[in-house]
């Protein structure tokens, strides 16, 4: 079965820097569109950025544009992203999600705290 497992998420001063790793298993990775989106308290879940199954075309929210970089491995079924300059506002669950044949998979989520 499809599984999703997201790491790499932590406790962050301002200004600091994240990189959350997702370990894909239980389905051809390379096939996937993969996504990160997050989820605040009291907020909608909402995109963060997404990368084609190829890896060449990438999507990012407005507000992370600059700051936040994804990328994958497909040798690795591994998918990234790169946190730089955080805010206090980037506090949320970041969960992984995959896109395949047309189903939405996700993983349990991973925190990220930025104090400011």
């Amino acid at each position: 079965q499809v599984q999703l497992v997201e790491s790499g998420g932590g406790l962050v001063q301002a200004g600091g820097s994240l990189r959350l790793s997702c370990a894909a298993s239980g389905f051809t990775f390379s096939r996937a569109a993969m996504s990160w989106y997050r989820q605040a308290p009291g907020k909608e879940r909402e995109l963060v950025a997404a990368i084609g199954n190829t890896g060449s075309t990438t999507t990012y929210a407005d507000s992370v544009k600059g700051r936040f970089t994804i990328s994958r491995d497909n040798g690795k079924n591994s998918l990234y992203l790169q946190m730089n300059s955080l805010k206090s506002e980037d506090t949320a669950v970041y969960y992984c999600n995959a896109f395949l044949y047309g189903n939405y998979y996700w993983g349990q989520g991973t925190q990220v705290t930025v104090s400011s």
